[in-house]
């Protein structure tokens, strides 16, 4: 097969939505299907609906993929493949690996979302070249991943890059993880969206407007109806963004000081939403670090949007199955 003709198959597997796609070996996203997550059929109909997407991918191609790369939101075995946790799927040691190549006749490989995205970024998206960056996606939760000395750190039992759990206020409040003053549990979409809804019932005139643009529930109120009030100008809303982009800094310091990067990069759907927002960041990381650290350190948003997970994937299974040296590496 030609280089130029080589592809994999990448798998972008969440909570509310499967994506599947056709990626070229240069990043080029080809073809794609998405459908939503069928959380409550179980794994089974889950990796039917997967390979479903796969063969009809398949169907439409004369050259063979090289294999599949399969982004999960949650913790994976490295060596086996195997989902130990996934809570917004509900699924425990789930061998998806295995049963995904038994059923498809193809290589496959699993490996964490964030991780994906990370790879994505990497070698196609905003830091292509680089050889030490630091990838921190903001979405409902807060997940990274680090590149050093262009290697990618996967961690001792494969759990490096849980950067939204790195703890800037030792008695800041309760995260989901169980820790108190996480990054996440400042600047994650849930925690801002917490923040709104416990202001609004605190104080009523004041989060008048984001009680509207919630339909008037305020258990309804997100992290993006807090954004679409920040941008229209609310007081309280842009109060709310004001301390999630404070806690954004804080983290980034700490980043920056531990793993001295050439390129931090902001990817996930609260900065997306605010693409002023990395601006921000960056000014006061400009400001705070040490003057070393930070002197050719370069601060971007994410290139790839929602699509980083699905090509980092795919990227990942190509350099895996094409390369005898350690995947971790350029």
């Amino acid at each position: 097969m030609r280089r130029e003709d080589q592809w994999a198959v990448g798998v972008d597997l969440g909570g509310t939505k499967v994506e599947v796609a056709q990626v070229a070996e240069g990043g080029q996203l080809r073809r794609r299907v998405r459908r939503p997550t069928n959380v409550n059929a179980g794994p089974s109909i889950v990796k039917e609906d997967i390979l479903v997407a796969i063969r009809s991918l398949l169907e439409k191609e004369d050259t063979k993929p090289l294999g599949i790369g399969v982004g999960v939101a949650g913790q994976v075995d490295p060596k086996m493949g195997v989902v130990r946790f996934a809570p917004n799927l509900g699924w425990q040691n789930v061998p998806l690996q295995e049963d995904l190549s038994q059923a498809s006749g193809l290589p496959v490989v699993v490996l964490n979302d964030v991780r994906a995205a990370t790879w994505g970024e990497w070698l196609y998206g905003a830091g292509q070249g680089s050889h030490d960056l630091v990838c921190l996606f903001v979405g409902t939760g807060i997940g990274g991943g680090v590149v050093s000395a262009g290697r990618i750190l996967n961690g001792y039992n494969n759990s490096a890059g849980e950067l939204g759990h790195i703890t800037i206020d030792l008695s800041g409040p309760l995260c989901t993880c169980g820790n108190r003053g996480c990054l996440e549990a400042f600047a994650g979409g849930w925690a801002i969206a917490r923040q709104a809804q416990d202001a609004v019932a605190s104080d009523p005139i004041a989060g008048n407007h984001l009680f509207k643009l919630a339909n008037g529930q305020s258990t309804s109120i997100t992290a993006e109806t807090v954004s679409r009030a920040a941008q229209a100008g609310d007081p309280l809303a842009r109060q709310l963004i004001d301390r999630a982009v404070e806690a954004l800094i804080a983290g980034s310091v700490s980043l920056v000081h531990a793993f001295n990067p050439h390129h931090l990069i902001f990817g996930g759907g609260v900065t997306e939403g605010q693409p002023e927002l990395v601006e921000r960041i960056a000014q006061g990381v400009y400001r705070r670090a040490l003057k070393v650290a930070a002197a050719s350190l370069q601060i971007l948003p994410a290139k790839l949007g929602g699509d980083a997970g699905v090509i980092g994937a795919a990227a990942f299974a190509i350099r895996l199955f094409t390369h005898p040296s350690p995947a971790s590496t350029l």
